[in-house]
């Protein structure tokens, strides 16, 4: 590190972090106030200089306030700063910003940046823990959450770790889970008043799942739902014996949260195992669910599941996005969402009402539609032994990348991939340190997956417009949407894009060269509204 990285992070270590708007960039290096992100910051909507958690807001909308790039200008954008992570090829991180300074992810590494320039103000490392298996052993990380002076984020192992936000030295530690090494963890934490809400992932390598809260100043746990019922709770009858311990349905992805409510939106995975169903009788609760909880206690206020027993591998942890609108001429608080399983959903999420769903992807051969109770009409294709056809594949009409939606065009963005897979059937029994899937799935031979831009006008459930993808099909890029007319993504030929939000008409794109597994975001300093986003091994960086 020179002199003046020295100089720098000493400054930090004093008690940093926020870059004062009015004094010159030479005077910005040596000043420092502390970092105190306040509840009110978190509570926002819309956001506007700050994007303060891994959606932005609590409403999962990813929509941004900011304005100062628009349809006229964003021809415009150019790098302002890249910065490289060494111990990724695939980040999947959001960055967070909050007065200037900016947190990323990699694996189990945090840093802080000036979020003008890119420069590192400080690094904690952690090493990636050997041993584990399935997604978690590709030390995936997508974040951290911020609470007044602190950050935290989650381990490859499931450890959740409180950082100080100044200078990133460790203030405490928790396991999560009994280290078991089938378990593991992906996601950002959700902050939540007092509370830091996690999840697990290792839903495919037969662990038992579960929502955890803890305080965020002592690290102590305040609350764990078990999203697979014991013996004699409500929905155990799907888990004869000891199935619940190993049933799956992990929460890898941050929920979302409706403060009025006081509840928290959170989805869950698959059950396991995978493709055979024998071991797990029944819908299978609570897995492919999203769950309404009580954000003090965690007890659970409603479910909606949205592929009950499933084989496909439909995890239902795609963004429930909490938007307030018209359905069918009256006001509702709506839950919406996307889901793997190829349908596109509007619930009521003050009781779980199922609202309507229509398919959003033409390769769908696994249901003919949904009830008006919201369960879907089989059509008997199933795994089989031999193997069988189904649409969609395993990778989903949908995924984990964010969706987005835009108050003032009132669309709904998304990325969907139309596939289909062959899935085997087969016997497996759970075994520690392995995975859970009984028995697998391929690329279906003559379906090339595509990837579309879709955006969805939720007053019609139905696409306003589609932007096809030139690309393999592949890629884990996700929306963002702003008040200057824009839909930004990462689209499947390795380029940072940007669209007309109303249209779909393409208005810009960066070539990074690397495959894009991230979601973006946008913020603004000194007046200068930034967009970001992670691709490969570094986070892009872009302003006028």
């Amino acid at each position: 590190m020179s002199r003046r990285g020295h100089f720098l992070l000493e400054a930090v270590l004093i008690g940093c972090l926020a870059l004062p708007g009015n004094l010159s960039p030479s005077e910005q290096d040596s000043a420092s106030v502390r970092v105190d992100v306040q509840p009110a910051t978190l509570l926002s909507q819309p956001i506007g200089a700050n994007w303060p958690s891994y959606n932005g807001d609590y409403t999962g909308r990813r929509f941004s306030s900011l304005d100062q790039i628009d349809k006229a200008n964003v021809g415009q954008l150019r790098v302002s700063w890249v910065f490289h992570a060494s111990n990724s090829n695939a980040l999947e991180v959001t960055p967070v910003v909050y007065e200037g300074l900016m947190f990323v992810t990699s694996a189990n590494d945090a840093y802080a940046l000036d979020a003008r320039t890119g420069r590192m103000i400080w690094h904690y490392a952690r090493a990636v823990t050997q041993g584990l298996i399935d997604d978690a052993s590709e030390h995936h990380n997508r974040g951290v959450a911020i609470w007044h002076s602190r950050v935290y984020l989650e381990t490859d192992n499931a450890h959740l770790l409180c950082l100080d936000a100044g200078s990133g030295n460790l203030i405490w530690d928790v396991a999560y889970t009994d280290g078991n090494k089938n378990y593991g963890a992906t996601s950002a934490p959700l902050l939540v008043k007092d509370k830091v809400i996690v999840g697990t992932s290792g839903g495919d390598d037969g662990v038992r799942g579960f929502v955890s809260a803890y305080d965020a100043e002592s690290g102590r746990l305040a609350w764990r739902f078990w999203t697979i019922p014991g013996p004699g709770e409500p929905g155990s009858e799907s888990w004869p014996g000891t199935a619940y311990l190993h049933g799956g349905g992990t929460t890898w992805m941050p929920g979302t949260f409706d403060p009025q409510l006081n509840t928290l939106f959170w989805g869950t995975s698959n059950p396991a195992p995978d493709f055979n169903g024998d071991t797990r009788p029944g819908d299978d609760l609570y897995t492919d669910c999203v769950l309404a909880l009580d954000a003090e206690t965690g007890k659970l206020k409603w479910h909606f599941q949205f592929t009950p027993h499933d084989l496909y591998d439909y995890d239902a942890t795609e963004t429930p996005i909490l938007i307030d609108a018209e359905y069918q001429g009256q006001p509702r608080k709506l839950l919406v969402e996307a889901n793997r399983n190829g349908f596109f959903y509007l619930l009521d999420r003050v009781d779980g009402k199922f609202l309507s769903a229509v398919p959003f992807v033409e390769k769908l051969n696994w249901a003919k539609g949904i009830d008006p109770n919201g369960r879907p009409i089989l059509t008997g294709v199933v795994p089989t032994e031999k193997g069988a056809r189904v649409c969609p594949g395993f990778s989903g009409a949908t995924n984990w990348y964010a969706p987005s939606y835009n108050p003032s065009t009132r669309l709904f963005y998304f990325l969907a991939s139309e596939n289909c897979s062959i899935y085997v059937r087969g016997a497996e029994k759970f075994a520690p340190g392995h995975m859970y899937y009984a028995t697998g799935a391929k690329r279906s031979p003559g379906d090339t997956g595509k990837k579309i831009l879709l955006a969805y006008d939720l007053s019609t459930s139905k696409p306003a417009w589609k932007y096809p993808q030139v690309g393999s099909g592949r890629s884990s890029g996700g929306t963002m949407t702003t008040a200057g007319g824009l839909v930004f993504f990462g689209d499947d030929s390795q380029s940072f894009e940007a669209v007309d939000a109303s249209t779909g008409t393409p208005l810009w794109h960066f070539h990074t060269g690397q495959a894009i597994t991230a979601s973006p975001m946008s913020f603004s300093v000194n007046g200068n509204q930034h967009v970001a986003i992670a691709a490969g091994s570094d986070v892009f960086c872009f302003r006028l």
